[in-house]
């Protein structure tokens, strides 16, 4: 998968629901007023635009060079760095708030992620992450994925593969890690797509496991995964709505 992608390839694949959702989840998340804040896995950095919004000593880090300097432009007095959530460059204690947006199922240790988010927040700070629900309320995603399989018993759907779909799972993992009053819940965006070209075409920019799926397929199949697709919506002839549910959790540092 890649998400060493353009601002603009990204948020035409999934940014027209982050951008949405980072008001919702920085609203989850409780934004304490002065507070320092770090955002981890911040993408193109629309949840770090959010969050300079309501507060000012925003911090920002991505592995991703080309999210790196699309999050720096875009909250330029944001302290964004180049490093991943298992070595984040700061000193212990340094965060009021330390959140994540889409990113935990992501990383290829989330314990050893969430052990570097810990460190990096103070006594009492608040650590808080979400993730979309891969396996039935991410209708973009769900719907790609239940074409490719009528296709590809093999594809590899991010449904069945993607950890942390569910509030249990992040429950779990926060108290597996000693965080406590711990909350979860269920965050909700929608768009609009003006057709299905406008669904469609965002998955031929390579961004993402869904991406790079489709990019890997030649170019009949590629062809018939589209119609699949188009099928799969209900054969959409004009503007239709999808919507989207993220998980989210956050807890407390002891």
């Amino acid at each position: 998968m890649s998400f060493d992608a353009s601002r603009s390839s990204y948020d035409r694949y999934m940014g027209r629901y982050s951008n949405q959702l980072a008001h919702v989840f920085a609203d989850f998340a409780v934004v304490p007023a002065d507070a320092k804040v770090l955002d981890v896995g911040c993408g193109p950095g629309a949840l770090t635009e959010v969050l300079a919004t309501r507060t000012s000593g925003v911090a920002a880090a991505d592995p991703s060079e080309s999210f790196v300097v699309a999050c720096g432009e875009r909250v330029p007095d944001a302290d964004v760095r180049l490093a991943p959530a298992a070595q984040l460059p700061w000193n212990d204690d340094s965060f009021d708030l330390v959140v994540s947006q889409l990113v935990l199922n992501f990383l290829p240790d989330a314990d050893a992620g969430l052990r570097e988010m810990s460190r990096v927040a103070r006594p009492g700070a608040t650590i808080a992450a979400c993730t979309w629900d891969y396996r039935g309320r991410m209708q973009m995603l769900r719907t790609f994925w239940d074409a490719a399989l009528t296709l590809d018993p093999d594809a590899p759907g991010e449904q069945s593969t993607m950890p942390f779909c569910s509030q249990d799972e992040l429950v779990a993992t926060w108290q597996a890690h000693g965080l406590r009053d711990i909350t979860s819940a269920d965050l909700e965006v929608s768009t609009t797509y003006d057709d299905f070209e406008e669904y469609w075409l965002p998955f031929t920019l390579g961004v993402g496991p869904g991406g790079a799926y489709a990019t890997s397929l030649d170019a009949e199949t590629l062809e018939q995964l589209k119609n699949a697709c188009f099928t799969q919506l209900g054969s959409p002839t004009a503007s239709f709505d999808l919507t989207a549910v993220a998980v989210a959790v956050r807890g407390r540092q002891p």
